[in-house]
């Protein structure tokens, strides 16, 4: 009789199964997580840093150009003025004076003319006479004939102070007849780099604490969380972050650097990302650096953590699953026990169908479960139309508001998202892009919200003044819908539609390839409403005198394939009486400031 072969019950095969398909996911998954998390954080990190600095630099700048005008304006003023009598005059000592006043980082402001008494007012608690009179000699030996500088930072002895020394000269009938200096002190930067809470150096290395700080072109601090650092002018270039900056300096803007450091006979990894300042000929460099380890120091835990949750899942899904599996087999079981007794000739032997009924039930079950989330995506469904309805509604009662405070330019808003829209499909635009666009027409005038009314409402030209107030509507636009995430995809249309193809426009004074299709069709789209419709100091024109005016414009301030989409829409019947008011006879005398003054 041959022997039977030991057989593995079939309970086995299914925990196994299922621990094989249940943990090793599970565990992969944990471990790919971690990893790509890993990976999340520390491009987040860098990310972070890079704007960071950037953002700094960009600050410090701006830092820079606003003394730079002011003293500048000072030497403009006396070039203009011709006359250094003033400087003896009680009410120049007094705007200085006020100037100082109005600046509390500006310590000193000196006029040395060439001939004659020189000017000073200064802050005697931070610096003296004396100082200013060196300073002012070694930026003379720098300043040459016809350029302004900025000088670097340096000491001054009597109070610690580190400062930028400013300085412009007055040049007329090209010689420099004096020179305008102006001394700024560097706790501006400090306050521009948040250094509002003093930290200790060591305690910055121990913890792994951000550090965010600025050197100059020798690697000297200018900035530091520790104010001693910056006191003392220390040298940071030992670390290798501010040595590759040195090396790039205003060769390029930003980078980001995995660099080692050393501080008190201990070694970091660290992460950094630096990015200059340029300040004319001064170049500062702006640097953020963190211990990579402790800047990462949440993945290491959740990576454990991942490893802790996976194994506690295993051993519940190895319970469950021996549990589960006992009543997974059972059928089985029992149909084996009916195979065996049909194949011993017992036909009238039937299997139960409670099991088979279960299952049944489970499949009734899942179509009840179906059918439900089935209704509920059509419930979303139609919640999300009802909210997208909403939000169409919402911008065009924006619209008409804004609209509305002008009778002239009721429905304006509305006439140009429809004209728009006629132009995006004439240019073969998609059904999402013609909804983006619709709303971006919709809201371009947004911004003039924040225009007082009696320039909206004005029944005549602008003047010059109130043209230039009238022009921050796009900016003003911008501030307020930038504000709101969801709104991103809009803000073309209605921050860049006074941008001109020739770089003539504004805010930004944006080339063609620069300006975004959607602004160059709503800048056609709002000059064509704004040139058809009556004004109380202008007829509005027809509609060949209009497109043949807006055509006159191309390649100059329009985009060529727009105005052809335009004029299709127009012939096509798709643009034209009931979307805008066109009238005929009309003058057609309009020049480009005038459709400014309508659509700005």
């Amino acid at each position: 009789m041959p022997q039977k072969t030991k057989k593995i019950g079939l309970i086995y095969f299914v925990i196994a199964a299922l621990l094989l398909i249940g943990l090793v996911p599970l565990v992969l998954t944990g471990y790919f997580l971690s990893e790509r998390s890993a990976i999340e954080l520390r491009t987040v990190e860098n990310r972070y840093q890079t704007q960071l600095v950037q953002e700094k630099a960009n600050q410090i700048e701006m830092f820079g150009q606003r003394y730079g005008d002011l003293i500048g304006s000072y030497a403009k003023a006396l070039e203009l003025s011709n006359d250094f009598s003033v400087l003896s005059s009680p009410e120049t000592e007094k705007k200085l004076s006020l100037t100082l006043k109005e600046n509390p980082y500006l310590i000193a402001l000196f006029i040395k003319p060439t001939d004659g008494d020189s000017l000073s007012v200064f802050r005697s608690e931070n610096i003296s006479r004396e100082e200013i009179i060196n300073i002012s000699d070694e930026v003379l030996k720098k300043i040459g004939e016809k350029r302004s500088i900025i000088d670097n930072p340096k000491k001054i002895k009597s109070s610690g102070e580190t400062v930028l020394t400013f300085a412009s000269p007055v040049i007329i009938e090209n010689n420099t007849s004096a020179v305008v200096i102006g001394v700024v002190s560097l706790r501006e930067i400090a306050q521009i780099m948040g250094d509002k809470k003093v930290i200790d150096e060591e305690k910055l290395w121990k913890d792994g604490l951000p550090i965010v700080f600025v050197v100059d072109s020798e690697g000297r601090a200018v900035s530091y969380p520790d104010l001693s650092v910056a006191f003392n002018r220390k040298p940071l270039n030992n670390l290798k972050i501010v040595q590759e900056w040195q090396e790039t300096n205003s060769q390029i803007k930003s980078a980001l650097l995995p660099f080692t450091a050393e501080y008190k006979e201990m070694k970091h990894e660290m992460i950094g990302a630096y990015s200059t300042a340029n300040l004319q000929d001064l170049n500062l460099g702006v640097i953020a650096m963190q211990d990579e380890k402790k800047a990462l120091a949440s993945v290491s835990e959740m990576r454990l953590q991942t490893w802790i949750i996976s194994l506690a899942f295993a051993f519940f899904a190895l319970v469950i699953g021996y549990i589960l599996s006992k009543y997974l087999t059972a059928p089985l079981i029992k149909l084996a026990f009916a195979a065996e007794k049909i194949a011993a000739g017992d036909f009238s032997f039937r299997v139960e169908s409670k099991n088979i009924t279960e299952i049944g039930t489970l499949g009734d079950t899942f179509n009840l479960m179906s059918e439900k989330v089935e209704n509920q995506i059509v419930q979303l469904a139609k919640s999300a139309e009802e909210n997208r309805e909403l939000f169409v509604g919402t911008v065009k009662a924006l619209a008409a508001a804004i609209d509305g405070k002008d009778k002239y330019t009721r429905g304006h808003s509305e006439r140009v998202s429809r004209i728009s829209v006629a132009i995006g499909r004439q240019l073969g635009m998609d059904a999402e892009e013609l909804e983006t666009l619709r709303i971006s027409a919709l809201l371009h005038d947004v911004g003039k919200i924040a225009i007082d009314d009696s320039i909206l409402k004005k029944p005549a030209a602008l003047t010059e003044e109130e043209f230039s107030i009238m022009k921050t509507h796009p900016v003003r636009g911008f501030k307020i819908m930038s504000q709101i995430p969801a709104m991103k995809e809009f803000l073309p249309g209605m921050y860049m539609h006074h941008e001109m193809v020739n770089g003539a426009g504004y805010p930004q004074g944006l080339h063609d390839k620069q300006i975004p299709m959607q602004a160059k069709i709503v800048s056609v789209a709002d000059t064509f409403d704004a040139m058809t419709i009556d004004r109380p100091y202008s007829k509005g024109m027809n509609l060949q005198d209009s497109l043949d005016r807006i055509r006159s414009f191309v390649g100059t301030r329009y985009d060529n394939n727009v105005v052809e989409a335009l004029v299709r829409a127009c012939n096509e019947g798709q643009v034209g009486i009931g979307i805008v008011r066109l009238k005929e006879n009309m003058p057609n005398n309009l020049n480009l400031r005038e459709v400014q003054n309508r659509t700005a």
